[in-house]
C-alpha cells in the first residue's frame, strides 16, 4: 500500500489534518496513442450524451453531411495554418440537397510560405468527408496572383489524386470570375481530363449568374471577391444573367420563386399546385424508394420543369420516369420561397427549442405554430409534414427516418434572414423538423 502524506488545513481557525492518498497509477496512462483504445462502450456513452444531438439519431453517413462527425483535432498541427486560411470551406447546401463546397483563390498565401502537398492533402482531407454523397465545388478565380498562383505541376497532380471516388459524386464544378489564364490551363490540361469531368465544369462571370445555380447567401465569399464582382457590375463589363436582378413582376402563373400569397391569389389555392401534384406522384410511385429526398436530380431538367410550371404549362412527371426529380422539384419549392416556410420571424424560436425538455416540445412546437405561424403558411407546412410522416413510415424500405428526412429538409424550411448559414445552427433546426415530422399527429391535431 503506498503512504499517505500528512496535509494541514485552517477551517475558521480550526487546525485539521487530512491524509493526502497517492495515486496508484501514472497519469500518462489517460493519454491513448490510438483512438482504438477506447473501448466501444465510452464511444457509445460519449455519442448518446452529446447535448448538441441528443434529440437527433442519425443513420448512414449523415453526421458527414451535416458536418457534424466528431471533431478531429489532429488537423490542427497536421496541416500547419492552413485551416485557419479559410481557402477550403462548407458551404451548406444547394437547392437540391448536394453539398457545397468553396475554394477562393484569394486567400491563398504566398507559394513561398506554404507546402503545396500540405494544401493537396488538406482539400483531399476535406472532401473524404463529403464525397460519398452528391456534391458541388466552387472555385473563386479572383486574386490569384504571380504570388500565390499553383504551379501546373500541382494542378495535375491534384487532378490525379482525384480518383472515381471523388470524380463520381461532384455534379458540378463552378468557376467563377474565369480569366484567360484559367481558360489556357484548362487546354494545357486537357489531355489529363476526362470528357465527363470537363461536361461538370461551368463557367460563371458573376455572382448574379451563380445565384442561378445556389444560393450564394450561405457562402462565405471573401470580402476582396465582393468588391471585385460590384467593381465589374460597375464597369459594366459583365452580362447579368441573374433572374432576380429582372424588375419584371412574375407571372401570374408563376410557383417557384414567388410567395404564398401570390399563388394564392392568382391560382384560388393556399397548398400550390405544384407541391400537391409532386406529393401525390410520389405517395403513388415512391414511398419505398431507397433514400428518397436524399438523391439530386438532372440539373437542366429540373429548370426546364420549373420554367415550363411558371409559364403555366401541365407537366407529367410519369413521362420522366424518375421519382427523385418529384422529390428535388418539392424542396426546391421550398428553398425558393421568398421567405422561409417557417418565417424570418420563427427563427429564434426554432434555434431555441433545444433549451426545452424533450418531452415538452412537441407540445411547445404545437402551439407556437398555432399562435405565430401565418394561416396559409401554417396550412402548407401541414400538408408537406403530414406526407412526410408517411414517407417514414416506410422507413424499413427507404431508409428515411424522421432524423433524415429532418436532415434533407431541415435548411429548406428556414433560414436566417441576413446571416449565413452556420453548421451549429443546423442542429436546433433539424431537431425541430424532426419534431415536426415524428410527431405530426400532436403537432398538427385534427380539428
Amino acid at each position: 500500500m503506498a503512504a499517505n502524506n500528512k496535509k494541514t488545513f485552517n477551517v475558521n481557525g480550526t487546525t485539521i489534518e487530512l491524509d493526502e492518498p497517492q495515486l496508484q497509477f501514472d497519469d500518462d496512462e489517460l493519454l491513448y496513442e490510438d483512438s482504438d483504445a477506447v473501448g466501444e462502450g465510452d464511444a457509445e456513452f460519449d455519442a448518446e450524451f452529446d447535448g448538441s444531438l441528443s434529440a437527433v439519431q442519425f443513420d448512414e453517413d449523415f453526421e458527414g453531411e451535416l458536418g457534424l462527425s466528431e471533431p478531429d483535432f489532429s488537423i490542427l498541427t497536421k496541416y500547419g495554418d492552413i485551416p485557419k486560411l479559410g481557402i477550403v470551406d462548407v458551404s451548406g447546401d444547394d437547392s437540391f440537397g448536394r453539398k457545397v463546397i468553396s475554394i477562393s483563390a484569394c486567400r491563398l498565401p504566398s507559394n513561398k510560405s506554404y507546402d503545396h502537398q500540405l494544401l493537396l492533402q488538406y482539400l483531399l482531407h476535406v472532401l473524404d468527408q463529403y464525397v460519398q454523397n452528391d456534391y458541388v465545388l466552387v472555385y473563386f478565380h479572383y486574386g490569384l496572383n504571380s504570388d500565390n498562383k499553383l504551379p501546373l505541376s500541382w494542378l495535375v497532380q491534384a487532378y490525379k489524386c482525384f480518383d472515381r471516388k471523388y470524380k463520381k459524386n461532384l455534379k458540378a464544378l463552378y468557376i467563377v470570375h474565369p480569366t484567360n489564364f484559367i481558360k489556357i490551363m484548362y487546354s494545357c490540361m486537357k489531355v489529363f481530363i476526362s470528357y465527363k469531368f470537363g461536361k461538370k465544369m461551368v463557367y460563371v462571370q458573376s455572382l448574379d449568374e451563380l445565384k442561378e445555380f445556389l444560393d450564394i447567401s450561405q457562402i462565405n465569399i471573401a470580402s476582396a471577391i465582393l468588391k471585385h464582382d460590384e467593381d465589374l457590375r460597375k464597369s459594366k463589363q459583365l452580362t447579368l444573367m441573374s433572374r432576380s436582378g429582372s424588375a419584371a413582376p412574375p407571372l401570374p402563373t408563376q410557383e417557384f420563386g414567388v410567395s404564398l400569397e401570390h399563388i394564392r391569389d392568382n391560382k384560388g389555392r393556399v397548398v400550390p399546385p405544384v407541391v400537391k401534384q409532386v406529393v401525390e406522384f410520389i405517395r403513388n410511385n415512391g414511398m419505398t424508394t431507397e433514400h428518397i429526398f436524399r438523391r439530386s436530380a438532372n440539373v437542366l431538367t429540373v429548370k426546364e420543369i420549373q420554367s415550363q410550371i411558371n409559364h403555366g404549362s401541365l407537366v407529367d412527371l410519369a413521362s420522366y420516369s424518375d421519382v427523385h426529380l418529384a422529390a428535388v422539384l418539392l424542396k426546391a419549392f421550398l428553398r425558393e420561397l421568398p421567405e422561409p416556410l417557417l418565417t424570418y420571424a420563427l427563427y429564434d424560436s426554432v434555434i431555441g427549442i433545444q433549451g426545452i425538455a424533450v418531452a415538452d416540445r412537441p407540445g411547445v412546437v404545437q402551439i407556437m405554430l398555432q399562435d405565430q405561424l401565418p394561416e396559409n403558411n401554417y396550412i402548407v407546412l401541414r400538408y408537406v409534414m403530414e406526407f412526410l410522416y408517411e414517407v417514414s413510415k416506410h422507413s424499413e424500405a427507404n431508409h428515411m427516418t424522421p432524423s433524415n428526412l429532418a436532415i434533407v429538409f431541415g435548411p429548406n424550411l428556414i433560414w436566417h434572414q441576413h446571416d449565413q448559414v452556420s453548421l451549429a445552427s443546423l442542429a436546433p433546426i433539424n431537431q425541430f423538423t424532426q419534431i415536426l415530422i415524428e410527431h405530426s399527429p400532436v403537432v398538427f391535431p385534427t380539428k
